[in-house]
């Protein structure tokens, strides 16, 4: 069982590094465009901002956080580009300061969620070990973008591991989103943390294997980076397939980066 502690730990850890890289930008800097097409850094601040802050609506508030999603479904391909454009509208010190509150309060709710309980969300329902390990990954990938932005690399952490994990997690989500049927059998995934650790997933003897560097599994189940720029190796067509697809996160399929973009 998942040490729901360490994974809010994790959590709050992945928000206050993100918040270092911005904390002093400019507002040129605010308004520099990411790989995500359309969204500047304030979009991608705006972006986590407003989902902390349906997060906290699930924990604290379901008929709220039903409300949010009535209000989605209006527009299921739009509302998340919609709220991004309303929140990069702030002066960059107040989205700055919803951010950081979101954040705080949103750590503190989950603290207080009843073992057991389970969230509602737009995908299926999920415990608080699970919203934390998505409200990480999401983070590290929209960080991803502004590091891209500014030109910085970003030393991998051991909290990589959360973000793999959710990302072999959502192996069949993939092929549901894509109108796919998953393979009946499980995949064995073996990855190489940034110490060298190893991480493994799925039975020793699968036909069906993947294996590499976990931060380049992590920027492809995420979709920052393409998967001809990784040092991913599979054996198997299902598994090779899979990473054509892979997603991490929820929604429609994402359309990802174009081969050399970051080179």
């Amino acid at each position: 069982m998942a040490d729901v502690g360490a994974l809010l730990n994790d959590m709050c850890a992945e928000g206050d590094e993100l918040d270092e890289l911005v904390a002093g930008l400019d507002g040129q800097q605010w308004a520099l465009a990411t790989p995500a097409q359309g969204w500047t850094i304030a979009h991608q601040i705006a972006h986590l901002a407003w989902t902390d802050g349906v997060a906290l609506l699930s924990a604290n508030d379901p008929d709220g956080f039903a409300a949010v999603v009535e209000e989605a479904m209006r527009n299921p391909f739009g509302f998340v580009d919609e709220a991004a454009d309303d929140g990069a509208r702030a002066r960059p010190a107040d989205l700055l300061s919803t951010w950081r509150l979101g954040r705080a309060q949103l750590a503190e709710a989950l603290r207080g969620v009843d073992d057991g309980r389970k969230l509602p969300w737009f995908g299926p329902p999920m415990g608080v070990g699970s919203m934390a390990t998505a409200r990480l990954m999401e983070t590290w990938a929209h960080g991803q973008d502004i590091a891209d932005a500014l030109g910085v690399t970003r030393a991998p952490t051991a909290r990589l591991r959360n973000v793999a994990h959710i990302g072999v997690r959502t192996r069949d989500f993939a092929y549901a989103t894509h109108g796919q049927n998953p393979p009946s059998e499980p995949f064995r995934i073996d990855l190489v943390g940034p110490r060298g650790e190893a991480w493994e997933w799925g039975p020793a003897d699968a036909a069906q294997r993947i294996s590499g560097s976990a931060l380049d599994f992590c920027l492809l189940v995420t979709q920052r980076r393409n998967r001809d720029d990784l040092a991913i190796e599979t054996v198997g067509e299902d598994a090779a397939h899979w990473l054509t697809i892979a997603q991490a996160f929820a929604g429609a399929p994402g359309k990802g980066r174009k081969a050399g973009q970051h080179s």
